[in-house]
């Protein structure tokens, strides 16, 4: 029985995937529905994500993402787009989708009021960074929906997001590109990273117990 340590051991960072190899679509559609299903503050998914296959668009994204090869090698390239900011209107939406729902809820219609008290006043910036994080939540799930599939990935930061933003339009959005994530199949024998040992800190190093 293959354990989510496994799953986590197997997967890496894969730095060269193979061109002739695609990712099925019922593989992507799990991935997304991974996604999908990811928690996010206050049931917000403040996120947008954008499978990208056009060839032409992600040879622009690759330009300005450090010539990274995964982003033209993989068969998808998955982009996640955060909220550039919370506004009554989007968090207002969240609420009608809960009552859709649920159904119409007293506790429900004060907790997404307060939201909006607390959110509304702050820095665009504040709001746009807590929005980025939930999508990183996000990706966490897909990179192990992913795994569990036999799929590799590649997290990426390494791009210039406002580049990006003018490629996909995204900025007439009401979005930013926070993270992208390459699909595809690592390439044997060609990838450096490979075969070398997964490093991670110990549990020492990296847990502290308070009793």
């Amino acid at each position: 029985m293959t354990t989510l340590k496994d799953l986590m051991t197997w997967r890496y960072a894969t730095k060269k995937m193979d061109p002739a190899k695609t990712v099925p679509a019922d593989k992507v559609e799990a991935i997304l529905e991974a996604i999908r299903m990811a928690p996010t503050s206050s049931g917000t998914q403040p996120f947008e994500v954008f499978v990208v296959t056009n060839d032409e668009m992600r040879e622009k994204i690759r330009k300005v993402g450090w010539d990274q090869s995964q982003i033209t090698e993989g068969s998808h390239l998955l982009v996640f787009a955060a909220w550039d900011n919370y506004s009554a209107e989007r968090i207002d939406a969240v609420r009608a989708h809960m009552e859709e729902l649920r159904g119409e809820n007293e506790m429900l219609t004060q907790y997404y009021e307060n939201l909006k008290n607390v959110y509304l006043p702050r820095d665009e910036t504040v709001n746009h960074d807590h929005a980025a994080r939930q999508a990183y939540i996000a990706l966490g799930f897909a990179m192990l929906a992913a795994a569990e599939l036999g799929v590799d990935t590649c997290p990426m930061e390494g791009f210039d997001p406002d580049a990006v933003d003018e490629i996909m339009g995204l900025k007439e959005l009401g979005l930013k590109s926070v993270t992208l994530l390459p699909l595809g199949y690592r390439q044997e024998g060609a990838d450096w990273l490979l075969p070398m040992a997964k490093v991670r800190k110990s549990r020492e190093t990296l847990v502290n117990e308070i009793s």
